[in-house]
């Protein structure tokens, strides 16, 4: 049994490692040419997989420039948090870790990248509008045993109008030139007013 387990860890650690170096190759290309100027094919080539191994990983060429975009399982927060604490408490510290956080060189390189490929992309930027979309309504889904239908609507409604908003401030300063740590700080303060803005109302933003 132990034999049996051990072939099957290195198994999805290969299948992992594949999926990998798939994602690292399609950004570098992307990033390099354009996301309309790459084709799926030059990618399973340059990453040296057949076309239906990609498409095993990956079943579009839009989900391989948004790998991870929209990440956030905002939904699985709230709906894991301990019985005493609210959804917004939940949210806000999962934001305070994010701020805190050090991403390594390289995971912020590439996130970069990742942000311009799609920002150079109609398409992509419909398409992650579409994953938002589908982020909110799960989160909305959660709230409504709570909240009912219409109240979890709007909710969530704020609360993702709220952290896209973060989120486009934080990318705006790193690609304007501010470093990880200024970035992390500034995201700090931002997520404390936007967490008490949603918590105590639009009035709460005369005393910043």
């Amino acid at each position: 049994m132990v034999i049996v387990a051990c072939v099957a860890g290195l198994r999805e650690r290969k299948k992992e490692q594949t999926r990998q170096r798939i994602a690292a190759v399609a950004l570098r290309l992307f990033a390099e040419r354009g996301f309309d100027a790459v084709t799926v094919n030059e990618i399973a080539e340059a990453a040296e997989v057949a076309k239906a191994t990609l498409f095993a990983y990956f079943p579009t060429k839009e989900s391989l420039a948004l790998d991870g975009v929209g990440g956030d399982d905002l939904a699985g927060i709230v709906a894991r948090r301990p019985a005493d604490q609210t959804f917004l408490d939940a949210l806000r510290a999962h934001c305070r870790a994010f701020a805190a956080g050090q991403m390594p060189d390289a995971d912020l390189d590439a996130l970069l990248a990742r942000v311009r490929v799609i920002q150079d992309s109609p398409a992509l930027l419909n398409a992650a509008n579409g994953l938002l979309y589908q982020q909110r309504q799960s989160l909305a889904q959660v709230l409504t045993d709570e909240y009912g239908p219409t109240a979890a609507a709007l909710m969530a409604a704020q609360v993702a109008a709220s952290l896209l908003t973060l989120q486009e401030t934080y990318f705006q300063r790193l690609l304007g030139g501010s470093s990880a740590q200024d970035a992390g700080r500034a995201l700090a303060r931002d997520v404390e007013l936007a967490f008490d803005l949603l918590e105590n109302g639009l009035t709460h933003a005369e005393g910043h």
